[in-house]
């Protein structure tokens, strides 16, 4: 796994945009889950490449340093050497004073080395520090999200548990419903409300035979009135009665 493929995430991961995935997710909570997973992924590798590229950079810097340092020090024995010279030329010494320029030179060409090694390294110390600032600041922005989504997800969670409490709220309520004539106290009801027709139905049986009792009274008394004029006519004169005037 390069380091590039790693930055490369870093960026994609960045400029995500957290809600709008989650809006357009099927199931946020497993969205949520394997964002947390990315992100926490991708900050350990980050964070591994980042080091490194930090370590490298502190190396560039501490070359730096050195060869700023070798050019200052070559340049005070170079100087050092050319008044070594200008005393043996003036004391009349030519020739120890021709080898103290000579090592002079030598000095000042290899503090013209050094300062063209620092010059050199200065454009690249320059672009790795911005490299490590952006990834620094990328990788503090993973971070963020990272916080975000795991408070998203506790949020969702919370909600989850929620709703869930309100359908067995709502549940119990359905259960104990009276109008609901699938529940307990509906079939209960029916119930009562047969057995109650019931009786009410063998009441009007009995008034029903109470009547017919009554109705037979009544038949047995003509029949015996009859009975009693038939037995009056057999007794009498056999004179048939006067018709009654209107």
């Amino acid at each position: 796994m390069t380091k590039q493929s790693i930055f490369g995430r870093i960026s994609t991961l960045v400029k995500a945009n957290i809600n709008s995935l989650l809006d357009s997710a099927e199931d946020p909570q497993k969205m949520i889950d394997q964002l947390v997973r990315d992100y926490t992924n991708n900050i350990a590798d980050a964070e591994s490449a980042i080091a490194e590229t930090i370590g490298n950079l502190r190396l560039l810097e501490r070359d730096h340093q050195e060869d700023v340092q070798a050019a200052a020090e070559w340049g005070n024995k170079a100087l050092a050497a050319s008044r070594k010279a200008d005393e043996l030329r003036t004391s009349g010494n030519a020739a120890d004073a021709d080898k103290f320029d000579n090592l002079a030179k030598v000095a000042l060409q290899r503090q013209i080395s050094s300062e063209n090694e620092a010059r050199t390294a200065e454009p690249q110390i320059a672009a790795q520090t911005e490299i490590v600032d952006k990834l620094k600041s990328g990788l503090n922005t993973m971070k963020d999200k990272l916080g975000q989504l795991k408070n998203k997800r506790s949020e969702l969670l919370a909600r989850a548990k929620v709703a869930e409490a309100q359908t067995k709220v709502q549940d119990a309520v359905s259960s104990i419903n009276v109008l609901d004539p699938t529940s307990e106290l509906g079939r209960f009801e029916d119930k009562i409300r047969r057995q109650e027709a019931i009786a009410q139905g063998k009441a009007e049986i009995a008034a029903s035979s109470i009547d017919a009792q009554f109705e037979s009274l009544e038949d047995l008394g003509q029949l015996t009135e009859v009975e009693a004029r038939l037995a009056e006519l057999k007794a009498g004169s056999g004179k048939p009665q006067e018709a009654l005037e209107g």
